[in-house]
């Protein structure tokens, strides 16, 4: 029987087992230049006993920032300090996918290119803040894309789907979740255009699919995932009906023959009705393929979700912070590491790599 530590294949990648690591936004990147630290190489060297790593959130292009010190994957350095990443990853056996990311209107004038409005499907400011200059401000109103702006930043989806494969990494992952750019296209509440890219389902999915297709031309659908979070409302996102929306957007999906869903099925700490549960586990069922659940996940929902064939694997967020072992930890039924949420973002080595391994006294 398949169980979380069970080998497989997700696609056109072999996995030694069905415990994978979420992308986790760590703010360690050199913030004026986006490359990752070099202490992200031993970050992620020590997490890669896991089936799969699904890098931190990287943006595809300088407007597709909106917090301090986040990594990117647009310039000749960042793919360098990336290629090390993924050589240390791969020296221990592991694999790594790259999250491609753009946060359209969760932004602020101050991270973008000469001060410019945050782009957006629709000029509509969100209700939430972000941090830069040691405090929290407002999100800036952003501007409606225009065709030119949206045709640019498909193309630049392609560019770094392009780095990614000379970065050395196994696939990549589209960032299509969690109220960013994608996801502002997707739902209603945030894409209120007139044009082929809003109104109807076919039109509000239009622009998921030209990035798809751009990413497609440059890998094997085997090697690419797409990550949806449905019944999510970060980043004041919202649809007016998620069970028609995402089931017409699930469907078209499956004709990509992609490696896998990652569906973001609860937030830690935010309560789900059944109502919602009952929409995640229709949708879950309309889609065909790989399918790995990420949402507050322990040991037993966890080994439950597998076996039962619910899901073919679990990402787990933050356990991995303080368990770089997260696996072996899992299966020996050993203690985890107490967490430090104060060095959860931003910092230095502390609360990153200096969390210990697994010690035959913890079984």
């Amino acid at each position: 029987m398949t169980d979380l530590f069970s080998s497989g294949t997700m696609g056109g990648t072999s996995v030694r087992n069905r415990v994978f690591m979420a992308p986790l936004t760590r703010s360690r990147a050199h913030d004026t230049s986006d490359i990752p630290a070099d202490m992200a190489i031993t970050y992620y060297e020590q997490r890669a006993s896991g089936g799969l790593i699904v890098s931190e959130a990287t943006q595809i292009n300088p407007q597709g920032k909106g917090y301090v010190s986040t990594p990117g994957i647009y310039t000749v350095e960042q793919v360098q300090k990336w290629r090390e990443i993924t050589e240390a990853v791969h020296e221990k056996g592991g694999k790594i996918f790259l999250q491609l990311w753009h946060v359209g209107r969760i932004s602020h004038c101050h991270f973008q290119p000469d001060g410019d409005k945050p782009l957006a499907p629709s000029a509509i400011a969100p209700d939430v803040e972000v941090f830069f200059d040691g405090e929290k401000q407002p999100a800036s109103e952003p501007q409606a894309m225009t065709h030119e702006m949206i045709k640019q930043t498909v193309e630049d989806y392609r560019t770094a789907a392009e780095n990614a494969e000379r970065a050395g990494f196994d696939g990549v992952e589209i960032h299509a979740a969690n109220g960013y750019l994608i996801d502002q296209f997707l739902r209603d509440k945030t894409n209120k255009r007139t044009d082929e890219y809003g109104g109807s389902l076919e039109n509000r999915m239009r622009f998921l699919n030209e990035v798809t297709d751009a990413v497609l031309s440059v890998w094997d659908p085997a090697n690419v995932g797409i990550r949806l979070s449905p019944i999510g409302n970060q980043n004041d996102i919202a649809d007016s009906d998620p069970l028609t929306s995402f089931t017409y957007f699930i469907q078209n999906l499956n004709d990509y023959r992609l490696a896998y869903l990652h569906m973001v099925e609860r937030f830690p700490g935010m309560a789900t009705s059944n109502k919602e549960l009952k929409i995640q586990e229709s949708l879950r069922n309309t889609w065909k393929g790989f399918y790995i659940a990420n949402g507050d996940y322990d040991y037993l929902s966890g080994q439950m979700a597998v076996k039962s064939g619910y899901a073919d694997a679990v990402a787990f967020g933050r356990p991995y912070i303080s368990n770089p072992d997260l696996p072996e930890r899992l299966e020996a039924g050993a203690n985890y590491n107490e967490p430090d949420p104060d060095t959860f973002y931003g910092g230095d080595e502390k609360g990153y790599i200096d969390y210990p391994f697994m010690d035959e006294a913890d079984m």
